[in-house]
């Protein structure tokens, strides 16, 4: 089987020049809901239910529009019946990955997470995010991920880029110099 990164870059491409197309396209309202069909696809349930030749299209069709938190667009649906009659539910997850890069590109943004040992307010985040986008140069699309393994501080992937505060990162960093 071809990789999923290989299946998936099509449907991206396709589904990112149909949004460019549209007067007064909203690339990043495209982008929230390819991430929600791309998270409902992620459930191993759905998958299960997807790949059994007892289901009909229509059927693995209603189940993912019943279970998104908004009515999907018509934009939506054409191309989530265009995925399932394909049979690449799986490869929703990496649609939406390369779908995101494609439109952060056009931006000239970033995805970054921002993994904290205790939740962070909106004000401090938006001061994070300003030092953030300064030393990273580029404009940053900041999510929060709750980890309390950091102990303190943070830890911020952006990309292939980690910059990583944290207390747990000291420590091993303390750890390593003190064993050598």
């Amino acid at each position: 089987m071809a990789e999923l990164a290989t299946i998936a870059r099509p449907y991206a491409e396709a589904l990112y020049q149909a949004c460019a197309a549209q007067s007064g396209a909203d690339l990043n309202g495209a982008a929230a809901w390819v991430d929600e069909l791309a998270a409902i696809a992620a459930n191993p349930d759905l998958r299960q239910l997807a790949d059994n030749p007892k289901v009909t299209g229509s059927q693995v069709f209603d189940v993912i529009a019943g279970v998104a938190r908004s009515p999907l667009s018509e934009q939506a649906k054409n191309f989530l019946r265009t995925v399932i009659d394909n049979g690449r539910v799986q490869a929703l997850p990496e649609i939406a990955t390369q779908f995101r890069a494609l439109v952060n590109q056009q931006n000239g943004s970033s995805d970054a997470v921002v993994h904290s040992a205790f939740p962070l307010d909106s004000a401090a985040l938006a001061q994070l995010g300003a030092t953030l986008e300064h030393r990273f140069g580029r404009k940053l699309n900041l999510s929060m991920q709750h980890d309390e393994s950091l102990i303190g501080g943070v830890r911020v992937v952006v990309g292939d880029e980690v910059l990583d505060t944290s207390v747990r990162a000291r420590l091993e960093q303390m750890k390593a110099a003190l064993t050598a």
